[in-house]
């Protein structure tokens, strides 16, 4: 399970998810700037954090590095959302309790989302739960975080979030 990211590292993760390519830490400095104060090398410390803990892989490029997310926004929140639902002593009971917090368009959010799912593990599809089958539209394709990156860093070692 990966542990929440901390407030400057969210701030880091959410320009690079929602720009999805890959960015420089001078790229993610020049936005942060225009919300706080803050050091190149405060940025290029927390990216190199980032990538410690798998959840960005980086390339050279010259004598900087472009980083791309391994995974994305949705599926971290996921693994946040399991990892709380699971730790419950009744996670029936957690579940009444999250969906009575819900306003009226994420409920329809949790609707769609089960129709999409379907209600016995199976797609709307049809194939059977466990099978190679593809992704529903919209659902991301990436291991949710919390397991191994598909590639490990430049060393091998396969670090994961919150590893």
């Amino acid at each position: 399970m990966p542990r929440p990211l901390g407030e400057l590292e969210d701030a880091v993760m959410t320009r690079v998810w929602q720009w999805n390519r890959p960015v420089t830490v001078r790229e993610v400095l020049e936005d942060l700037q225009q919300e706080r104060s803050i050091a190149y090398t405060t940025v290029m410390t927390v990216m190199d954090n980032l990538h410690q803990k798998g959840w960005v892989r980086r390339e050279a490029e010259g004598r900087a590095y472009r980083y791309t997310a391994v995974s994305t926004r949705a599926a971290y929140s996921a693994a946040l959302m399991n990892e709380a639902w699971s730790t419950s002593d009744n996670p029936a009971a957690a579940l009444v309790a999250f969906f009575g917090m819900m306003s009226a368009e994420q409920r329809e959010a949790l609707r769609d989302a089960i129709r999409i799912v379907g209600h016995d593990g199976e797609s709307v599809a049809g194939p059977a739960a466990g099978s190679a089958a593809e992704p529903p539209a919209g659902a991301p394709a990436e291991a949710p975080p919390g397991a191994p990156p598909a590639e490990g860093d430049s060393a091998g070692r396969g670090t994961g979030p919150g590893r």
